[in-house]
């Protein structure tokens, strides 16, 4: 009987070198690769007969067994099989074959994993009620009340390519309630495992839609899943999209009892639409109390902190003005003055050289107008806790805001699908940035509107109609 292999089975044999005659013991029929492929077999046959899949002819042309080498090939040289489809005028890219290049050759496999046509395929179209109008906007600042799933499929053909910015911070699959501090079951997080990874996976699929050329997304994610979804990411919006994974430092330390480290960080996923498209302003965090008295260890009579410079670079200008003699000296021997005489002397005027007591000048550069420094992917945004939130999975509204303010401009649409609490969206209003948020949640709907309600945030509430 003829050895069933699956599709891991014939990547995995790929690792062998094509001289070795072993893959000969087995043999792949049409049936089995349509299976592998999620094809008919006839396609496999067209595939044979235009040359693109390797195979050995039996029965005169009328049946075919294929080498797993040759099927693992094929696959690798395919990249995605892609064709547009014409759906409610919205251009979907698709695919039938569950590899795709832009994962460093890497997939994620697991139990009723859809192909990319399927995802945007058979979901039921709802009408959106509008509930409460308090704005002149058409889903702009507005929040939406239902299935995420089925809220962005009703929106995407009038916001495909308009969101510059997505922040979600999705359940985590952890297989909990999550309470109040009074009680009240917020949200129940009961979607595990690989129900859990498609779950997320469509919907990121239908996000990638609505991001513009310039959009990036931001997606928060605890370390247990964090692994799996990284490669859903790659595969939707490509490898060569990532720009960071950023360790969160979520808490204080703490002091469990089990057998491994302190658990006291998370994850936040960063990719572009297109990289080096998306909008980044490079926001630069102040220097610490600690960071400036090391950089800025110099105190004037006025108590500013400031440090020196030398005035002059190595390399010697043998005929340029900044060879030259400045204030009855010249620049020591093999080095240049950094700035033209004429400059040394406006500098020397507007108190800014520092003379020592031997007659060498030095720059001054004073603490104040340190521009900053460039934020690294490790952050300290310690969430509030329980106690003192809205929401038990409200995150840190300093970092919310950072994050707005550094891949957004005042003119753009950002997007919470997973909106809890609505605290992304009160930091996009204060930055003058349109929303919208999205919650199947009742409670987290409550409490949203009544946190906008009391900073008179005008929002626009739609529910689904099923």
């Amino acid at each position: 009987m003829q050895q069933q292999l699956s599709m891991l089975d014939i990547l995995d044999s790929n690792k062998d070198d094509h001289n070795n005659k072993s893959e000969s013991l087995y043999y792949l029929t049409l049936s089995d690769v349509a299976k592998l492929l999620g094809v008919t077999w006839q396609t496999v046959r067209n595939y044979i007969k235009q040359n693109k899949l390797k195979a050995i002819m039996l029965n005169e042309g009328r049946d075919y067994r294929i080498s797993p080498n040759d099927l693992c090939e094929f696959i690798l040289s395919r990249n995605i099989k892609r064709e547009t489809e014409e759906d409610n005028d919205i251009n979907i890219q698709m695919d039938n074959i569950y590899y795709n290049k832009n994962t460093k050759n890497c997939v994620l496999y697991y139990k009723n994993k859809v192909s990319i046509s399927e995802v945007f395929r058979n979901i039921r179209d709802v009408e959106l009620e509008l509930v409460e109008k308090n704005n002149q906007y058409k889903y702009l600042d507005s929040v939406f009340w239902g299935d995420n799933l089925l809220v962005l499929n009703k929106l995407l053909k009038e916001l495909k390519g308009k969101i510059d910015l997505v922040y979600i911070d999705p359940p985590f699959g952890t297989n909990q309630d999550f309470i109040t501090y009074n009680g009240v079951t917020a949200y129940s997080d009961k979607v595990t495992n690989d129900v859990f990874l498609e779950f997320l996976r469509r919907r990121l699929y239908f996000i990638r839609e609505f991001l513009s050329d310039r959009g990036s997304i931001y997606l928060h994610i605890d370390k247990k899943m964090g692994h799996y979804v990284k490669l859903i990411l790659d595969e939707v919006f490509g490898e060569e999209n990532y720009l960071n994974e950023i360790t969160r430092i979520k808490c204080n330390p703490k002091n469990f009892a089990r057998k491994a480290y302190g658990n006291y960080s998370d994850t936040i996923f960063f990719y572009a639409k297109q990289k080096d498209k998306n909008i980044w302003n490079d926001i630069k965090l102040p220097l610490s109390d600690d960071e400036a008295k090391k950089l800025f260890p110099k105190v004037n009579d006025k108590g500013e902190r400031y440090t020196t410079n030398p005035l002059h670079a190595p390399g010697e200008t043998k005929d340029g003005p900044t060879g030259q003699m400045w204030k009855g000296m010249y620049p020591p021997k093999g080095r240049h003055w950094r700035y033209h005489p004429d400059v040394l002397t406006e500098l020397d005027e507007q108190g800014l050289i520092e003379w020592s007591s031997t007659g060498n000048p030095r720059k001054i550069v004073y603490a104040k107008d340190h521009e900053g420094k460039k934020v690294q992917d490790v952050w300290e945004y310690k969430d509030k806790g329980k106690g003192n939130s809205n929401y038990p999975t409200e995150k840190n509204r300093e970092m919310l805001n950072f994050i707005i303010r550094n891949s957004s401009l005042e003119d753009s649409i950002v997007m919470d699908a997973f909106m809890g609490s609505g605290a992304f969206l009160l930091e996009a209003n204060k930055l003058r940035r349109k929303f919208i948020g999205i919650d199947s949640s009742s409670y987290a709907i409550d409490v949203c509107l009544r946190l906008m309600k009391e900073q008179g945030i005008k929002y626009n509430l739609y529910k689904v109609i099923e």
